[in-house]
């Protein structure tokens, strides 16, 4: 099939507008490549030092001692980059990954190492907590992290242990930084079903009425979340590991086998082949028609909104230049081809076994929506990861997914849920912005009504408790409300998700009110049905016009037309101040919970647009 003329056109774009940045990038993995092993390259001293924990047979295939020349290979050296915690349900596995590591790779005659762990914190913990104002930032601490762990320079390829939300971007931003290394990402894969996602929302929305009290909550909470994995809804996670199958970034098929089954623990070996047999330097599998796949496969999933800060901040890792024009772009002709919580009632784990990532990669291919000719960290390339992986006498077999299973979660390109993609640009007097139309109810894409402005999520909390969003929608003629929540950008607290503003707003649509959240803030991954303008750029402590906004001001959210727009005079409009960030407000966000050691961090970040990125 040949590429559709629109993806070709964005990928064309992006390769013009990267050339300068890519190219230096390229002569840096190119010069790094070049070079003598780091174990032959190295003083004794510092050889010494890198391997004086290893078993004997291990340091002396480590350091080479038994190798001639030109006449014995000489064994390959892993480093193994590990998120593991067991505060993560998702990388409570990866505790025994590494041992396991380390036997396949003697079994073929090299050896592993533990190079460093990298921090990785769950937003469920601290969503609506102070502790989610660190949780953005901690991608690019694990970036650095990850860094840190390749900078002993002994290793001749990767493994990359992680899976949720900032730890897979870190990961990845981290590792094209040594993008001489050909590199495997290692998954661990979801939790099983437990409570479903609609019936858990159910709940929160009484919880949010004061229907059910602590007690009934939380064991529907711990009924959905009840062991090893990620868990089950199609958020920022889960998505991550679409991405990286798009990508040809991990095993093919790895993403969403139970971290119980048998199979599970031979992908992990299998990673382990897979990386010693050399596959290209991860700088280079990771280019313009790479990263476009992964583009692609987010819209087509209907994944995170939170990819479109996480993925432009990937890409300018290696070189590219990525922006929110090339996704609007790629939505206008990608169609949506799942329906996975919060864009349908289906779990990850019902998304598995309709046909998953295989299923949905080769629709996209067959379609001409992604790249084909593309370098994967196998030798078939990307139609490899069209298949589903399963053990066949203890040994793994891949297999066409064929049609799908339910067509009620997964569908053909040809006969799509949507013609386009699940996320849409907004743009307007506001700035810009994206919402997550999949998962928004079709009569619900076009909101308009007053706003009603508020500082932080806990004062609008407080006034949904205190019924006064409820009167306003009531005493309206618009029956409705426009939250407006500033001072929630990357520079202003760290950009946390407002994940907890959903109850209470799907409260209000569920009455039967027309609501709207605008925020310069993120939403979870897993947020959906109620209409969200987030990541509203430029934000508003940057001097961004949610900052001019006032309560009563009409506004205008029109998921259709792609427009979000205050309804004021442009005379009125250009003359407004623009607010300042309260000064308690300000120093508030700085302190306490370690706060006060982002600040650095705070200051130079960029637009979500950018990335927002620390580091550039």
């Amino acid at each position: 099939m040949n590429l559709h003329p629109a993806v070709a056109a964005v990928t064309a774009r992006i390769a013009e507008r990267s050339r300068p940045t890519r190219s230096a990038y390229l002569a840096q993995v190119d010069a790094y490549a070049a070079r003598t092993p780091g174990s032959l390259r190295l003083g004794c001293a510092n050889v010494a030092h890198a391997f004086a924990a290893m078993p004997a047979a291990d340091k002396q295939r480590a350091s080479a001692l038994g190798a001639i020349p030109l006449v014995t290979q000489r064994p390959l050296h892993i480093g193994i980059v590990n998120a593991y915690n067991d505060m993560l349900s998702a990388h409570a596995p990866l505790r025994h990954y590494p041992d396991l590591i380390k036997m396949e790779a003697r079994k073929l005659g090299a050896t592993a190492q533990v190079a460093g762990g990298v921090p990785a914190m769950c937003d469920g913990v601290t969503q609506g907590a102070q502790g989610m104002e660190l949780s953005l930032f901690s991608r690019d601490v694990i970036a650095m992290a990850t860094a840190v762990s390749l900078s002993h320079d002994v290793f001749d390829v990767a493994l990359m242990l992680g899976v949720c939300d900032k730890i897979v971007p870190g990961l990845l931003i981290g590792a094209l930084q040594f993008g001489h290394l050909p590199t495997v990402f290692v998954p661990a894969g979801p939790m099983t079903s437990g409570l479903s996602n609609s019936d858990k929302s159910k709940v929160r929305e009484q919880a949010a009425q004061g229907l059910v009290g602590r007690e009934e909550l939380l064991a529907a909470e711990s009924m959905a979340y009840h062991g090893e994995g990620t868990c089950t809804f199609y958020g920022t996670a889960n998505s991550n590991q679409m991405l990286l199958e798009a990508m040809g970034l991990h095993v093919p098929g790895t993403a969403f086998i139970n971290p119980g089954e048998g199979a599970r623990l031979e992908l992990t070996r299998e990673a382990v082949r897979t990386v010693l047999k050399q596959p290209a330097p991860i700088g280079q599998l990771v280019d313009e028609r790479c990263i476009v796949n992964a583009m692609v496969a987010l819209l087509a999933t209907g994944g995170s909104t939170n990819h479109l800060i996480h993925w432009v901040a990937v890409a300018r890792a290696a070189g590219i230049v990525i922006d929110w024009d090339d996704f609007s772009a790629l939505s206008e002709v990608v169609p949506l081809l799942t329906r996975v919580y919060p864009n349908g009632s289906a779990d990850v784990n019902q998304f598995q076994a309709a046909g998953g990532p295989g299923f949905v990669i080769r629709e996209l291919l067959d379609a001409g929506l992604m790249h084909e000719d593309v370098l994967t960290v196998r030798a078939g390339g990307i139609r490899e990861f069209t298949r589903i992986p399963a053990l066949q006498g203890g040994q793994l077999v891949w297999r066409d997914p064929g049609a799908s299973k339910d067509e009620s979660v997964v569908r053909p390109a040809a006969a799509p849920f949507s013609p386009t993609g699940g996320l849409k640009l907004l743009q307007g007097n506001l700035g810009r912005s994206v919402i997550k139309i999949s998962a928004v109810p079709e009569a619900l894409h076009v909101i308009e009504a007053p706003a009603r402005v508020f500082d932080s999520q806990e004062a609008l909390q407080e006034a949904f408790k205190a019924g006064e969003l409820e009167q306003h929608c009531t005493n309206h003629p618009s029956g409705g409300v426009v939250c407006v929540v500033r001072w929630q950008g990357p520079q202003a607290n760290g950009m946390p998700e407002l994940h907890k503003l959903t109850p209470p707003l799907a409260v209000l649509q569920g009455k039967g009110f027309k609501v709207a959240l605008v925020t310069d803030g993120r939403m979870s991954g897993a947020s959906g049905k109620v209409p969200a303008a987030i990541h509203v750029s430029p934000e508003a402590a940057d001097g961004g016009p949610l900052a001019k906004v006032r309560d009563g001001d009409p506004i205008r959210l029109d998921g259709m037309a792609g427009t979000l727009q205050v309804l004021v005079s442009e005379a009125e409009w250009n003359a407004r101040p623009i607010a300042q960030m309260p000064a308690a407000l300000r120093a508030a966000n700085g302190a306490g919970m370690g706060r006060e050691l982002f600040a650095n961090m705070r200051r130079n970040a960029r637009q979500a647009e950018e990335g927002a990125c620390t580091w550039l």
